[in-house]
């Protein structure tokens, strides 16, 4: 099947490239509002205001060369470029504005092609006897013939009458350089560095004057018709910005030697009083608005037919329609058929001023967008991104934000309303469409590259004090992650936002391609379990052929922030021992790794109804009992855990409790036990009743209990019985540090 995009006979080079970009900034704005510019805010401020759109426009330039370097530019021209690059999705709701930008852009500029016959008006009125008031008179008939120049030659006759028009722009110029008048013989130099002659504000006349510059993109709409883009894009988009710029930079220069600040304001068509033969400038005009409308005539329906090509419209019929060319060209009849009737509508209105606000709000998105796609592709790092032109990050950045910058400060109102409107097209467009890719790609790069650098930063600064800065770097190893969901719910809540987590499921088996195929599906139905918990866990698997070897592996794992990894939680079933065996077999392991231990005993009960978490200290538990209180108080933070509270119980002897309680007391206010006295409840140990029983009585109904336990507990024969002592609790996470932990 041939693509839509390409022309069949690609036949132009770099020079239609450049005519359609130079014709576009050359143009209606030029003739008819540059004088008034320069008679507001004087030479500086006119050169300001070129200085601060090429700020716009030659970083998009750049942007646009760099970007179409790297790929193939089919038929589409910014539109495919951006959504090649951000997808299809994103890049038709930018597509499409841009499409309308580019087709009322033909109604604008025939419009002001009437403009040049304000010069012949006083002429008809005394040889004819005819007011011509309505420029409607002129820019109908202007746009019917252009119309049936379009659909019945196509761009072949377009470009060849686009050298006319261009020739006649470069004689208008060159008779405005060469004229004088008596104020520019009498010129003061020193007037040159004066201030502002109007109350018109800066950026109002910036607003008016912007549109001359946007016209550097025109001729990339042209790519389906290049031999090579690759070529032709680049040198023909920035040699017309740059060229641009000086003739405005001289013709700014000239405005101002050769006439008084108020007949600049006042007199749209003064550069026909300064040129040597004063109607070549409507003549200009003429030619620079024709040509300008004849571009963006060209251009508008091809960026129309490749949305189509890329069946963006949610039915196919519309979109077949739209794409269809002509069979020997590929021209694309339809589209500009429908250009065509936009075009009409607006031109009938009679006046657009305020609709070219909004043509600028969209042109500076598009422009917005290719230097962010430039911007991010330096820093996502894809080495499939070879451009052979280079722009520089820090150019697409500052063009990227000076096109939001600029968007409000012209029209905050059309601002918001171009980007809402880009904003409910993509979601439409997505929602009706299959095309599912969309900026992640590009995003992913750029995240990518981020976390590698902040990971090494993480790890070459110095470490802040350990006890003072703690925060929780947990790993955890399961064999049973799609039978109990309780160990990732705990470092859901534990990873919630003061720490980091990597979730590891152990598939028990030697490492081949079948059990690296079941890890790896295992590891989707992990991502899509974590989805739904709504987990910001680091998911992975790991295969091993023994439990010691799988927790030595699992311990050796680096941490996913760029700091060591200083915690390790296990999770088993009450009653079902064999995996609590393998931790307390393996408790010397753990130990050598200086990792925390934490120890998830899991029951019917389950969490309960996330309420309420018991946390029960000793003599014994000074040490562990800090990390117990942090912990407590992170998961609290969990939205989970939302009004849930802590209550902290102390046992003691009861013949020791009175001086055990001064103890806590002077522990609490020293800061060594960061709670309040008010907070502990203190019990009594006899022989009626010991800790287990108290435990079991008082925390029955607790929906999490955090107890500790120490090395010399398990490291005895009924080591397991530490943790299946209370039966009649609900989940309990058993906590053991190795590290003191100091709570700020």
């Amino acid at each position: 099947m041939s693509n839509p995009l390409v022309s069949s006979k690609a036949n132009f080079g770099t020079l239609p490239v450049f005519l359609t970009a130079i014709s576009t900034i050359l143009g209606a704005v030029m003739f008819l509002r540059f004088g008034f510019a320069v008679g507001s805010v004087g030479f500086m401020g006119t050169l300001a205001i070129i200085i601060i759109g090429h700020m716009v426009t030659i970083p998009t330039a750049m942007a646009l060369a760099e970007i179409a370097t790297n790929q193939k530019v089919e038929g589409g021209g910014e539109y495919f470029i951006i959504s090649r690059s951000f997808g299809v999705n994103i890049g038709a709701a930018i597509g499409i504005t841009l499409y309308l930008s580019q087709a009322i852009s033909v109604a604008f500029y025939i419009i002001a092609f009437a403009e040049a016959f304000e010069a012949i008006k006083p002429w008809v009125a005394t040889e004819f006897g005819y007011e011509l008031y309505d420029n409607r008179l002129f820019s109908i008939p202007a746009l019917l013939l252009l119309i049936l120049l379009m659909v019945t030659k196509g761009a072949d006759l377009g470009m060849k009458a686009l050298y006319v028009v261009v020739a006649i722009l470069a004689v208008s110029l060159i008779l405005f350089f060469f004229g004088s008048t008596p104020y520019g013989e009498v010129f003061d130099s020193s007037r040159i560095f004066s201030g502002a002659t109007t109350d018109k504000s800066f950026f109002y006349v910036f607003a008016i004057i912007f549109p001359a510059f946007t016209g550097m993109t025109a001729g990339v709409g042209l790519s389906g018709d290049l031999k090579d883009p690759k070529k032709s894009i680049p040198l023909g988009s920035l040699s017309a910005t740059i060229v641009g710029m000086i003739i405005y930079v001289f013709i700014a220069l000239k405005l101002f030697t050769s006439a008084s600040p108020e007949d600049l304001v006042n007199d749209q068509l003064i550069m026909s009083k300064i040129a040597l033969w004063g109607p070549i400038i409507p003549i200009g005009l003429a030619a620079a608005t024709i040509s300008s409308a004849l571009g963006s005539f060209m251009v508008a329906p091809r960026t129309l037919q490749a949305i189509g090509g890329d069946q963006v419209f949610p039915k196919k019929s519309t979109n077949d329609w739209v794409a269809k060319g002509t069979e020997k060209n590929n021209e694309p009849r339809n589209a500009t058929i429908l250009t065509s009737i936009i075009a009409l509508i607006f031109v009938l209105m009679g006046d657009v001023n305020a609709v070219a606000e909004v043509i600028s709000m969209f042109f500076m998105v598009t422009y917005g967008s290719l230097c962010l796609i430039s911007f991010m592709q330096h820093f996502a790092a894809d080495p499939s991104y070879r451009p052979s032109f280079k722009s520089k990050w820090y150019l697409s950045l500052l063009g990227a934000v000076m096109c939001i910058f600029l968007m409000f400060k012209i029209n905050t109102t059309y601002a918001f309303a171009a980007i809402l409107l880009m904003v409910v097209l993509y979601f439409y467009i997505t929602l009706k469409n299959d095309h599912k890719q969309g900026m992640a790609s590009i995003f992913q790069g750029v995240i990518y590259q981020f976390s590698r650098t902040m990971q090494v930063f993480l790890q070459k600064t110095d470490k802040e004090n350990k006890e003072e800065a703690w925060r929780p770097a947990v790993l955890c190893l399961s064999q049973d992650s799609f039978e109990r969901y309780g160990a990732l719910e705990m470092m859901k809540w534990i990873c919630y936002r003061y720490g980091f987590g990597s979730y590891i499921h152990f598939e028990k088996a030697y490492f081949s391609k079948e059990s690296k195929a079941k890890a790896d599906l295992n590891l989707e139905k992990l991502i899509k379990a974590g989805s739904n918990l709504k987990s910001n866990v680091y998911l992975q698997t790991l295969i091993s052929p023994s439990n010691t070897s799988a927790i030595v592996q699992a311990i050796q794992q680096p941490g996913i922030s760029g700091q060591p990894n200083n915690m390790m939680l296990f999770e088993y079933q009450k009653g079902k021992t064999e995996w609590l065996n393998t931790i307390i077999d393996n408790f010397s392991v753990l130990k050598a790794a200086n990792y925390d231990l934490c120890v998830l005993s899991s029951s019917i009960k389950g969490f309960g109804y996330k309420k309420d978490i018991h946390i029960w200290i000793r003599k014994e538990d000074y040490e562990n009992a800090n990390l117990m209180i942090l912990l407590s108080y992170i998961i609290l933070g969990h939205p989970d855990w939302k009004n849930g509270q802590i209550k902290i119980f102390a046992t003691f002897p009861k013949e020791n409790i009175k001086q055990e309680e001064q103890n806590l007391i002077d522990l609490t206010s020293s800061g060594r036990l960061p709670i309040s006295a008010n907070n502990i409840v203190v019990l009594p140990i006899d022989e009626n009743k010991n800790r287990v029983d108290l435990i079991n009585e008082y925390s029955s109904d607790a929906d999490l209990t955090l107890l500790g336990f120490h090395e010399s507990m398990v490291k005895t024969d009924n080591g397991i019985e530490i943790f299946e002592k209370y039966d009649k609790l609900g989940n309990i996470l058993f906590v053991h540090t190795l590290t003191s932990k100091f709570i700020k």
